[in-house]
């Protein structure tokens, strides 16, 4: 029976001390650590260390452990895979599976950059009543034909450009036969027939149908990778400014940009950047890609931004942490600036998605000159720490200090740069 007793006592002060254990700082830090951990060879990474935990890695590669003074230290070698094995008093208390990828950087841009777009086809924005000797009538509405709607074959011939279409219609309403048209709507293949009726003021056919083939503007560059030359930009998706809808890119061109004014943001107003293509417009590069993450392609020149030319390693989703930060942004003329903000929350995305911060303007210059994030601005890289994070997308309508911000591993992602690729040199590219 003592020796009972004495074994109850035992496991009570046990069963005490590993909840006490619980509370102690240190310990539940390594508790928080998570499964997995992805580092960048060359990458450091340090713990606190709880006196009573020791670590190991089993017989993986790519990682080192220095135990010292008060804190564990991980380096990453080299790329691989390990697991980190945590132990308490002989018992293990976490294990953490850690992968090391090749050494990957690239350039932040910050650059004010116009855009132009080309449509793989031609895009509805809107209806119109053609006014025949037997009334207003729609003959696109009557076909079935709806706004965002875009016209991609005609009589079995592609179209590019609205001149192409006119050359049908006139066609067509001469010889009395209907159009075959061949429309993409929300990724489906639509075939309609559409009759162009006479405008018996103007003595022409008419489809009644607003379209367009092209769409510009201007927005921020955001990365340059220097070995595959590949850029991404701007941060969100290109709509058409009356559909509001994506707009499906064929082609499309980059060019230098100039400020040349900004309308200050408040509530209710984010404010703008105004700006002009700069006068040679000059071509930097082209654009095959517009996605909810931004314009993606390639540049055919490098455009330094004057004050962060040099390659920098970037920051995965869970690894962005809450606190101090830079953009870098143009707020007049072409000279790209620095400016202070705070990253108020980041989630830890474990797949792409649009909004991954959120973040506040600090910074009492760029507060003063714009009121925080006006449009335009749309694609300024996140810098925290000396790494890129991901770049500005949205502003918030009723406080404009404050906004949104994508990752910029998914921005990598839709550019098609696999930072994920172990083998050391040039990353994998599609």
């Amino acid at each position: 029976m003592k020796y009972a007793w004495i074994k109850k006592i035992i496991g009570g002060v046990l069963l005490v001390s590993l909840l006490l254990l619980g509370f102690y700082k240190p310990f539940q830090q390594y508790i928080s650590i998570p499964k997995k951990l992805v580092l960048f060879e060359g990458e450091t990474i340090q713990f606190p260390k709880a006196v009573p935990v020791s670590a190991s890695l089993t017989t993986g590669s790519g990682l080192a452990i220095q135990s010292g003074g008060d804190s564990l230290t991980l380096d990453a070698e080299a790329p691989g895979t390990n697991q980190l094995l945590l132990d308490f008093a002989g018992f293990p208390v976490k294990k953490v599976d850690v992968e090391v990828l090749r050494d990957f950087k690239v350039i932040p841009g910050g650059q004010s950059i116009g855009v132009k777009l080309n449509t793989k086809g031609v895009l509805v924005v809107g209806h119109h009543l053609v006014d025949t000797i037997k009334g207003k009538k729609s003959p696109g509405e009557i076909a079935g034909v709806q706004i965002g709607d875009m016209i991609t074959e005609i009589n079995h011939h592609q179209v590019k450009r609205m001149n192409e279409v006119t050359e049908f219609v006139q066609k067509s309403g001469e010889d009395g036969k209907p159009l075959d048209l061949v429309i993409s709507r929300e990724n489906k293949t639509i075939e309609t027939k559409l009759t162009p009726l006479k405008d018996k003021n103007e003595n022409i056919y008419k489809l009644g149908l607003y379209i367009r083939d092209s769409a510009a503007g201007i927005g921020t560059m955001t990365f340059y990778h220097p070995q595959t030359k590949k850029y991404g930009a701007l941060g969100h998706v290109i709509s058409d400014m009356d559909t509001k809808m994506p707009i499906v890119v064929k082609d499309g061109e980059v060019v230098r940009s100039t400020v040349t004014s900004i309308e200050k943001g408040s509530n209710g107003d984010p404010g703008e950047k105004l700006a002009r293509f700069s006068s040679d417009k000059e071509v930097i590069g082209d654009i095959n890609r517009n996605s909810p993450f931004g314009i993606f392609g390639k540049l055919n020149k490098t455009i330094p931004n004057g004050i962060m030319d040099e390659p920098m390693p970037i920051t995965l989703s869970h690894q962005v942490k809450e606190g101090p930060a830079q953009i870098l942004t143009v707020v007049d003329g072409s000279q790209v600036e620095r400016f202070d903000i705070e990253i108020v929350s980041t989630i830890p995305q474990k797949f792409p998605a649009i909004k991954g911060m959120v973040i506040k303007v600090t910074d009492p210059k760029l507060l003063k000159k714009t009121g925080g994030i006006v449009q335009g601005m749309s694609g300024s890289p996140i810098i925290q720490n000396g790494k890129l994070v991901g770049a500005v997308t949205h502003v918030f309508v009723n406080d404009p200090t404050s906004g949104y911000g994508v990752h910029i591993e998914w921005m990598l992602n839709e550019a098609g740069i696999n930072i994920y690729e172990k083998s050391t040199g040039i990353p994998k590219a599609s």
